[in-house]
């Protein structure tokens, strides 16, 4: 069984695709991030579908990258016969979605191999294939793929289709996969070499917004080439987030998959496919802080249309377009990750009480309001709603941001980021003349600040809990300084500091909290270290003077990324592999801000006046849509 490390993404900033070092597609979920899957191995095995494509009996690559700062992903194997490369894409939408792939000749030659199993709905439909003059039609429901190719596929009794060929040195041989509604006429082939090329074009251009680079000067006592490597970090992430970026809207998937286990073999399966407020204002740091402002307006945007409407039933979490109702229920048939069952689909998440998404809100739209964003006329509107409510909602027990499944709780992240909303509100009138009650807000905001320093800090471990009058301890605690609840030198923001790092890292790499604490969080088992967490412990040490402690531990972060860069949703110390759904935006996020404020580029230069980027941008050219297809 691969490991969760062992997959690289491809993506067309509507749905992505994750390949295995042995070159096999194990997870594509076609036309949308959060539509059913037609290649669903990752979360059982070949009977749910995949698409393989290697040398024949080759097991694993030799050598995989991307090709320059971009999502066309290139696997090459050295064989005794010879070296082969397949170039595996998605071209960024035009049209319908499509999977490329191209095998391209280096040396020698090479036998291939092609293994497709087309399995629709989470594995659980087998199409009707047809042979068609270039390559197959497969429909089931819905939904049809159409295979072409220039070679010679042959069906077998287990309903798969096969190819075996050769290449030598200069050879190309493409295979393009098309999904469309069952219901159209097939679409007219595409031309798999142009789509390369202007795949490869479209990233070139999406990265000439980037304004990021680590200062050399900053980082001056750091081993040479120290800026140029984590700036290359930096934007690798950025690809993949943009990579997790649904363009129509303007939404960024949590990550591309579900049910991938937080603990091999337990239950700790979610699906990440949908939008989670919680992530706005670190996204929206990240998004500004690199010089994509296109991308922070479309975020921001998707953001006020997603929370419009009444503030008292405010989620967690929203679909890519904003949908409200994400129904959790498990697919049976599917035995899971390593067999980490159940594997779900949909959030129940969602229905959850979680007071700090009021202040993530109103801080990510105080951030575009600070950063110079273009001022959106229904922007404060919606703030004062969300204000009003929270006025006299931050006294209630709530689930946390970490969607603990147990009894509700007054959690101290959840009382600071209420405070974070109504510091917003205030610095709204004050700095940017907008109207409101300002006395009122000043006065409940600092209610909420004693309230949280009297009930929150536990004085004789000198350090903020998790939960008002409990023992345990929350690494979200860490963030108290960043959202400006204190100073950086208060001495309580180093005690917080020093007691996670006691009681709630392993092996230098932070929990998010005692899982098997009592009550904690109503789950069974345990998980791993939470990555984004570990990226927070960064920011605070950074914060509390302690530098060198912060580089040190944000080296040993980026080792953990896979050979292309990517970043589950958390670690294990012990066996050394990754955990939980990837690629995760949320550790991709932290990366990036840890390196900002590690490598010269604060939250500070996010100010008027700053060259701006050009609005976000989606597709390419459409290439064989029938006229009734969807455009984005």
């Amino acid at each position: 069984m691969p490991a969760i490390e062992d997959y690289a993404l491809i993506g067309d900033l509507e749905t992505a695709a994750l390949v295995g070092r042995d070159g096999s597609i194990d997870w594509l979920c076609l036309p949308r991030f959060d539509s059913a899957a037609c290649f669903a191995a990752l979360l059982h095995d070949e009977s749910a579908g995949r698409w393989r494509l290697a040398p024949a009996g080759a097991t694993t690559a030799t050598r995989r990258d991307y090709r320059g700062d971009s999502l066309v992903l290139e696997t090459t194997w050295e064989t005794p016969d010879g070296t082969v490369r397949v170039v595996d894409l998605m071209p960024p939408r035009g049209g319908l979605p499509d999977v490329v792939r191209i095998v391209e000749g280096v040396s020698g030659t090479v036998r291939m191999h092609m293994d497709l199993r087309i399995r629709l709905d989470y594995g659980h439909v087998v199409p009707w294939v047809r042979h068609t003059a270039t390559g197959i039609r497969a429909v089931g429901g819905p939904d049809a793929l159409h295979l072409d190719t220039p070679v010679r596929l042959e069906g077998r009794p287990d309903l798969s289709t096969h190819a075996d060929f050769t290449v030598s040195a200069g050879d190309r041989v493409p295979f393009s996969l098309v999904h469309a509604p069952s219901w159209h006429e097939p679409p007219a082939p595409l031309d798999p070499y142009r789509s390369l090329a202007e795949t490869e074009a479209f990233w070139a251009d999406w990265l000439e917004d980037l304004s990021f680079r680590c200062d050399p000067e900053v980082l001056s006592d750091a081993p040479a080439g120290t800026a140029e490597r984590w700036s290359r970090a930096v934007r690798r992430s950025l690809v993949l987030l943009k990579g997790l970026t649904y363009a129509p809207s303007g939404g960024i998937v949590a990550a591309a998959t579900t049910s991938l286990p937080e603990e091999i073999g337990g239950v700790r399966n979610w699906d990440y496919r949908y939008t989670w407020l919680r992530d706005a204002t670190f996204t929206l740091q990240a998004l500004l802080g690199a010089g994509f402002e296109g991308e922070a307006l479309a975020w921001r945007e998707w953001l006020l249309r997603a929370v419009a409407g009444d503030p008292a039933r405010l989620q967690i979490m929203y679909g890519i377009d904003g949908a409200r109702r994400l129904p959790e229920y498990d697919l049976p048939w599917l035995s899971g990750f390593a067999g980490s069952s159940p594997v779900r689909i949909g959030n129940a998440a969602a229905d959850q009480l979680q007071l700090d998404v009021w202040g993530e809100v109103l801080d990510a739209l105080h951030l575009g309001r600070s950063a110079g964003l273009a001022p959106d006329e229904a922007s404060w509107d919606v703030q004062r709603a969300l204000l009003d409510h929270l006025e006299g909602a931050w006294r209630e027990p709530d689930n946390s941001l970490w969607e603990v499944r147990g009894p509700r709780r007054h959690f101290v992240h959840s009382k600071v980021l209420a405070w974070v909303g109504l510091d917003r509100a205030v610095q709204a009138v004050e700095r940017f003349g907008l109207e409101g009650p300002v006395d009122r807000w000043r006065a409940v905001r600092d209610e909420i600040h004693a309230d949280v320093c009297t009930h929150g800090w536990d004085d004789e471990r000198r350090t903020f809990t998790q939960s008002y009058g409990s023992a345990g301890l929350d690494a979200a605690t860490l963030l108290i300084p960043q959202v400006g609840f204190l100073a950086w030198d208060d001495p309580r923001v180093a005690g917080t500091v020093d007691a996670v790092r006691r009681e709630l890292t392993v092996d230098g790499f932070v929990l998010r909290y005692d899982p098997h604490a009592e009550g904690v969080d109503g789950l069974p088992g345990g998980e791993g270290a939470f990555l984004a967490c570990s990226f927070w412990l960064v920011d605070a040490l950074h914060g509390i003077g302690r530098r060198a402690e912060a580089r040190d531990l944000f080296e040993r972060l980026l080792s953990l990324r896979n050979d292309v860069g990517m970043l589950a949703e958390e670690y294990d110390p012990a066996t050394g592999h990754h955990l939980g759904n990837t690629p995760q935006a949320f550790s991709l996020v932290g990366l990036v801000n840890s390196a900002r404020h590690l490598g010269g580029s604060h939250p500070a230069d996010l100010t008027p006046g700053r060259p701006r980027g050009r609005r976000a941008r989606g597709g390419t050219a459409e290439r064989g849509a029938p006229p009734d297809a969807p455009r984005s």
